[in-house]
């Protein structure tokens, strides 16, 4: 490791001061070792302001004694911080993926510090930032000083994730494992809501779905199709099968054909060994994959999304349960505009029709508080274990009937009572 200065986590972090912002890579690639010898030094720091999106692994920074000195400022809130930012040690940003970027290229948002996690340096002194682009490449660009953890279990990964060691100020060596995720295991809900979105994907289609149990039974209900792509913010294990088959081959894609194209990747050890050296999959930054103009190239984009609940006249809130900040605006309207731009594209929201305590997901009106992440003017395809419905084209009467539809047997009464009140028509 010719001319990087390498150095212990103690004297790496010893660089960061009162009063620094300090932006920390994200998803499986969270430096966790750098993050941790950090909070060691909170008795001797105050101030200090913590930028990232999605995060693995403990946030120690967001519980006491730390949060005295360290405050959390995220663009996406994840379970880890998720504590946090809702009673009052922390923030969220709402912000689209896809513009994260500019925060720190404007200097909206100007970052001191860069605690990132790499791959070792090639022969020619070229790191992989791994499984995790997105925002990281911008921040590193824009920050005064570059922390590296440095893992030989880091995936060398191709695309534009690629920092050379006279760009870090510090590195630091950990050959740790990186953050894994197992395949969720589907419940008979899940199951049928799977079912129900396969059917709407057709031969050729570009697709865009996240981690998780319903995306999860979407591809394997996906073996018959042929010539399917990939132009995602992310992608887990359950791609593998199908690019194994196959099934997955992206060559029709006008955007990068043959390539998965994606700004992070999140889940087992398989998943991280089939992508280190792997030509095929193509990391881009999240301003290039969530691009709108960028998507809408490729035919027939389908795009798989959640919810947390959805009005009868379609308002999609995915973030927040009432004033409560549950995730984040993230990469959802990026791919579901994409996708309705896209010649024969089709925006998917998926979810349950109730939740885990049995409360209807599609309701009169969103929760007081509540934010909307897709707007009704935006949404397409909506899919429960019920069926699916198209709200497109439709008038606000339409989509309160097709919504009904779908919505649990034992909320339909009520809802079609609220409708009525609302609109003065018997929905069903």
């Amino acid at each position: 490791m010719n001319d990087l200065k390498i150095v212990t986590a103690e004297e790496a972090v010893a660089n960061i001061q009162s009063g620094n912002r300090v932006f920390i890579q994200g998803a499986a690639m969270t430096p966790k070792l750098l993050i941790e010898k950090l909070c060691d030094r909170y008795k001797e720091l105050e101030d200090v302001e913590f930028v990232h999106m999605h995060t693995e692994g403990p946030a120690p920074y967001t519980k006491e004694p730390y949060c005295n000195s360290f405050k959390v400022n995220s663009c996406f809130v994840g379970g880890n911080v998720r504590d946090a930012v809702n009673c009052g040690n922390g923030d969220y940003i709402p912000i689209f993926l896809s513009e994260i970027h500019w925060l720190f290229k404007k200097d909206i948002l100007p970052i001191n510090v860069a605690l990132i996690q790499v791959s070792v340096p090639d022969a020619h002194g070229f790191c992989s930032l791994g499984t995790s682009i997105d925002v990281t490449l911008s921040a590193i660009q824009s920050a005064r000083i570059v922390i590296a953890q440095i893992n030989p279990q880091v995936p060398r990964t191709h695309g534009d994730g690629i920092i050379h060691i006279k760009n870090i100020d510090y590195a630091v060596e950990a050959d740790q494992p990186i953050h894994s995720v197992a395949l969720p295991e589907p419940n008979e809900t899940e199951i049928q809501i799977g079912r129900h979105v396969a059917t709407l994907i057709e031969d050729g289609a570009t697709l865009q779905m996240g981690i998780g149990a319903i995306p999860n039974v979407v591809l394997a209900n996906l073996s018959n199709h042929r010539r399917l792509g990939i132009h995602t913010e992310m992608f887990s294990d359950g791609i593998l099968p199908l690019v194994e088959s196959g099934v997955i081959t992206g060559e029709e894609k006008k955007v990068k054909p043959g390539k998965i194209v994606s700004c992070f990747a999140m889940g087992s050890e398989k998943l991280y060994k089939f992508m280190n050296d792997n030509p095929i999959v193509h990391m881009k930054e999240a301003a290039y994959t969530n691009d709108t103009a960028i998507i809408r190239q490729n035919p027939k984009v389908t795009a798989i999304n959640s919810a947390i609940e959805i009005d009868i006249t379609g308002q999609v809130c995915a973030d927040t349960i009432g004033n409560y900040q549950y995730s984040g605006v993230g990469g959802q309207m990026d791919f579901i505009r994409g996708a309705s731009l896209s010649w024969g594209g089709k925006p998917i929201i998926a979810m349950p029709s109730v939740t885990s305590k049995g409360q209807t997901k599609i309701v009169p009106y969103l929760k007081q508080g509540a934010g909307v992440t897709t707007t009704r003017a935006h949404v397409h395809y909506i899919a429960t274990e019920y069926g699916v419905v198209d709200l497109y084209g439709k008038n606000l009467k339409q989509r309160a009937q097709a919504l009904i539809s779908i919505a649990h047997p034992d909320h339909q009464e009520q809802l079609e009572r609220e409708a009525f009140e609302r609109f003065n028509v018997k929905c069903l």
